[in-house]
């Protein structure tokens, strides 16, 4: 893929009403398109206005500089996402450092930070992702399947689900709170008992606390040319059985939802395990982390 620096006008967008399964306050991307290259992923609508999702990957090279003053221009202290539209740890993030030099200034003015990410790369800020904490820091690895196999046909520029669930365990004995982002699961290949099984235990063993359930996905336009194009590709035969369950709709539940749902609060139950992302964020740790 390409790569492109681009200047950004804005980093960080305020969410007026935060969810009760994420909790953030603000939103950031620091790049624009994803070398992950998930044949499922919603960015490619055309709705977001991401020309080129397959060729390009943009990189914002002022992001640091609005960050930081928007974050000293804020009044009210929250919890800052990030990895919605594209992950923050892809291979790009390795040469450009802007997602951990993004953290150093969440960490000095007092913030929160929110990551989604389906890579490892994330362990090489666990001191960062430490300090953080003293206020609020959690780490959602995307893992919508157990196997390694399916893995990479479905997110071929990212590290397998087990290198992923290893990252997990790292952060986690480092005192990082940790879990899965179980989302989407796609219809007719990973919306079965076994595999929804296998997540949940898989989170526990490597020390999540937390897991985002989601028994289904999404699919428009643009999104939904390319992974019918890849169905074609990678399971061939399986493109007719979409087209008649759900034809231009755009939530594509599984074929079972209601099943897996019953099954996956059920194991949640057992286990401890929340269903959103623990909220720890505190007025006073805030206010003390920037004295560091």
């Amino acid at each position: 893929m390409a790569v492109i620096e681009i200047q950004a006008k804005t980093m960080l967008a305020t969410i007026a009403h935060p969810d009760g399964i994420f909790g953030l306050k603000y939103n950031m991307n620091l790049y624009r398109g994803c070398q992950h290259q998930c044949i499922y992923c919603d960015s490619r609508s055309a709705c977001y206005e991401i020309e080129n999702f397959n060729q390009d990957v943009l990189v914002k090279i002022n992001a640091l500089e609005l960050l930081e003053k928007e974050l000293a221009r804020k009044r009210v202290k929250g919890v800052v996402g990030t990895g919605s539209m594209n992950d923050p740890y892809m291979p790009v993030e390795k040469r450009y450092n802007l997602t951990r030099q993004s953290l150093e200034l969440i960490a000095r003015y007092g913030f929160g930070v929110h990551i989604n990410t389906k890579s490892d790369l994330v362990v090489r800020d666990i001191e960062l992702l430490h300090r953080i904490g003293r206020v609020h820091a959690t780490v959602a690895f995307s893992i919508s399947t157990t196997g390694d196999d399916l893995s990479r046909k479905i997110e071929p520029g990212a590290p397998p689900s087990s290198a992923r669930f290893e990252a997990m365990r790292t952060l986690s004995a480092n005192g990082v709170t940790v879990g899965t982002c179980m989302m989407p699961i796609l219809p007719f290949l990973e919306d079965n008992p076994e595999n929804i099984t296998a997540i949940v235990e898989q989170t526990v063993a490597h020390g999540g606390s937390f897991i985002m359930p989601w028994f289904g996905m999404s699919m428009r336009d643009r999104q939904r040319e390319y992974y019918y194009q890849q169905l074609d590709r990678l399971f061939p035969g399986l493109r007719p059985k979409y087209e008649h369950a759900f034809g231009e709709r755009y939530e594509c539940p599984a074929r079972n939802a209601k099943t897996l749902s019953e099954l996956f609060y059920n194991l949640c139950e057992r286990y401890g395990l929340e269903t959103s992302v623990p909220q720890k964020m505190r007025k006073e740790a805030a206010q003390q982390l920037t004295l560091f």
